[in-house]
């Protein structure tokens, strides 16, 4: 699905850094942070893509002096909990360390005395509340409490997967991820989006629904800066695939592609390592990571790492390989390549919107093509693999302070 808006269109629907104002209002609306999600979610050891951007906002606002920052959460059904900034510190500090190596398991006691200590969130007032993922987004009840009397309501929309492409969501899934899209249109005063690709989708969505959307801020989301230390060649070349084991990943290319390389005798195949937790409706792909026999030795799941073990997975790929039918985002294109890595990538709009021509691109179901690229990066000599790094030498990585740009922009159109 190519990209549907025109420029001009973009800059009808989109607030972009040349907004503005001339002059800063007299006084800013204070920030009301939904960390609902980030709770949640802390008790996995491997963080997702949108547990970063929640993590990033979070530590975006503790600093602001310029715009103060309250923290809020909703969790287990229970109303709004407002969380003490110091125990927020103290909570980020502990999950990262978590993520860092998931032995330190220390997220868990900061989270029970972050719980212990809040005390009962009123509404929103005339604050601005940002909820940075879709967390409790089908709850009407609770947006309209968040944005309370004269307050603003700015949601972090990251896909809109399901309702596009339920085949790709839990059952039921397209149908509450529609209630969140028509209550973010309906409620909140700004949406900022991922990419382009997001929100024309959004678009359609509203479209269709007839509703018209919010104001847009697109804004690309930041890799974790630096590049990775420079790995020692494995003795095995091998190639690493990033993401949850869930049907739009397509990780079953490139498990039979593995297989049939094996059955068929290449010589030298490259190992495949998997690292992501299992998710939703892989029966057929679980069952060739646990039974088939030509895969043993050749491909390894990872779904423990912690980020200090990935970073040095993705420093010592020959590729990162993304096969996936569809995304809103892409983290894992946009890290590898900030690490120096190579990408191997579906040709999907939205990678080309934040890689440009940096990675090979194939078609998601063309096997052949895959294994031609495969078999091209593996080698110690490989052409295709030095014309990209070649490429990569002049992009620029996403970057979270060019993200907060745009969102400090969105903003103060609202103050």
């Amino acid at each position: 699905m190519g990209i549907e808006l025109n420029v001009a269109e973009r800059e009808a629907i989109a607030f972009d850094a040349t907004d503005r104002p001339q002059s800063e209002p007299a006084c800013k609306r204070s920030v009301w942070l939904d960390l609902s999600r980030l709770i949640w979610r802390s008790r996995h050891a491997t963080p997702s893509g949108i547990d970063r951007v929640e993590l990033a906002y979070a530590r975006h606002f503790l600093v602001r002096e310029d715009r103060p920052a309250r923290y809020v959460a909703r969790i287990n059904g229970v109303g709004g909990r407002e969380l003490k900034k110091a125990l927020v510190h103290q909570f980020l500090d502990s999950l990262e360390r978590d993520w860092l190596e998931p032995a330190a398991g220390g997220a868990r006691s900061s989270i029970a005395r972050l719980l212990a200590l809040s005390k009962s969130a009123p509404a929103g007032g005339q604050g601005i509340t940002i909820i940075p993922s879709h967390q409790n987004w089908h709850r009407a009840a609770w947006l309209r409490q968040r944005r309370g009397r004269g307050g603003r309501l700015v949601l972090f929309l990251h896909d809109a997967i399901p309702s596009d492409y339920p085949e790709y969501a839990r059952a039921g899934g397209d149908r509450r991820h529609e209630r969140r899209l028509m209550n973010a249109i309906e409620l909140a005063d700004g949406l900022v989006v991922n990419s382009w690709t997001t929100a024309e989708a959004l678009q359609r969505f509203g479209q269709r629904a007839g509703r018209p959307v919010p104001r847009l801020c697109v804004a690309p989301i930041g890799t974790r800066e630096g590049r990775s230390a420079a790995a020692n060649p494995a003795e095995q070349p091998y190639f690493l695939c990033i993401g949850t084991i869930e049907p739009r990943k397509n990780h079953m290319l490139l498990l039979l592609l593995w297989r049939q390389m094996a059955e068929a005798g290449v010589p030298r195949i490259p190992r495949l390592v998997i690292a992501g937790r299992r998710g939703w409706e892989n029966e057929q792909v679980i069952d060739l990571l646990e039974r088939s026999r030509a895969l043993r030795g050749l491909v390894v799941e990872r779904n423990d790492l912690g980020d200090k073990e990935l970073s040095a997975l993705v420093a010592g790929a020959r590729a990162v390989l993304m096969p996936s039918f569809v995304e809103g985002f892409g983290m894992p294109v946009a890290e590898a390549l900030a690490a120096g890595t190579p990408v191997i990538a579906s040709d999907l709009p939205v990678y080309r919107e934040i890689a440009g021509d940096i990675p090979e691109y194939c078609n998601p179901l063309d096997g052949p093509a895959w294994q031609s690229a495969v078999l091209a990066y593996a080698r110690g000599d490989s052409v295709r693999r030095d014309a990209q790094l070649m490429r990569l030498r002049n992009w620029r990585a996403p970057t979270w302070s060019d993200h907060f740009g745009h969102v400090e922009n969105l903003l103060a159109e609202l103050d």
